[in-house]
């Protein structure tokens, strides 16, 4: 039972982005009551001076009076009414509880590193504890070992990049498909590549950061996500300064992949995001 709903209701999440025109809310609005469904929340950005839409709406429903053939029949018509570049309605039946215990909503399907972890560590027994296959694809300029990386993520819906200091390239990209996420532990655009807290560290910056973006071929330049910072100061050894950056790494990324599994992550322009 989903919290403020009757038993058996299943929250839906639909994500909606068109030019702007008069009437979007009410048509979504107007479908979803129709259905006998109860809105929770609408979130909506319209960008000054542009002629676009965007929507984040969550709701209950009960799947036995609104199938869902139904459901994205529904949603395809006001699609086309408005011309949609997108229209995504997704459901989750109790994942709720899983995201009030902290826990993010996504099945980790493998890990794939190009660096060897020894098998006592604490990844590798996390790993093993939880039944997630481990691969080691070691790498080298001649050989990226991308076709066998594509082999092992080609059923899954995102990657994330977490410390893969490895540049993938415009084939790999392509032939994927899909959503890449890179977690750097610095505030983008500066300190780009490689050590970034040392870079901060040496040009004796005052607010550390993490930032999160989209994965394109050039090297930590992909839309933002989030951005997280912290004051550091003259007292500070390297150390400490390491141990901050990377505490807000981890908040950055689990923020990041909360928010993009409940769909409330769009791409705006050519290098920006919508993020409700």
């Amino acid at each position: 039972m989903i919290p403020g709903g009757n038993a058996g209701s299943v929250l839906g999440i639909h994500v909606f982005h068109c030019p702007d025109a008069v009437g979007i809310v009410a048509k979504l609005s107007e479908c979803i009551a129709s259905r006998s469904g109860n809105i929770h929340s609408v979130d909506v950005f319209v960008p000054e001076k542009k002629q676009v839409f965007y929507s984040r709406s969550e709701f209950v429903f009960d799947p036995a009076r609104w199938p869902r053939d139904v459901v994205d029949n529904d949603f395809n018509k006001i699609s086309k009414l408005f011309s949609a570049e997108k229209s995504v309605e997704h459901c989750l039946v109790d994942l709720l509880y899983r995201w009030q215990e902290g826990r993010l909503p996504v099945d980790i399907s493998c890990v794939i590193s190009n660096h060897q972890r020894a098998p006592n560590t604490h990844v590798a027994l996390f790993l093993e504890r939880h039944g997630i296959p481990y691969h080691h694809l070691p790498t080298s300029a001649g050989n990226t070992r991308e076709a066998e990386i594509l082999e092992l993520v080609e059923d899954t819906d995102f990657l994330v990049l977490a410390r893969y200091m490895q540049v993938l390239s415009r084939r790999f990209l392509e032939s994927y498909g899909k959503d890449i996420i890179n977690i750097h532990h610095g505030l983008l655009p500066s300190f780009k590549g490689g050590n970034p807290s040392k870079q901060a560290f040496d040009a004796g910056v005052k607010l550390i950061g993490a930032t999160s973006h989209f994965v394109t071929e050039e090297l930590d330049a992909g839309p933002i996500i989030e951005q997280m910072v912290e004051r550091v100061s003259h007292r500070d050894t390297l150390k400490s300064f390491v141990q901050k950056s990377e505490n807000l790494e981890k908040q950055c990324l689990t923020q990041v992949i909360k928010s993009y599994c409940e769909l409330r992550v769009l791409p705006y322009q050519v290098n920006k995001t919508v993020v409700f």
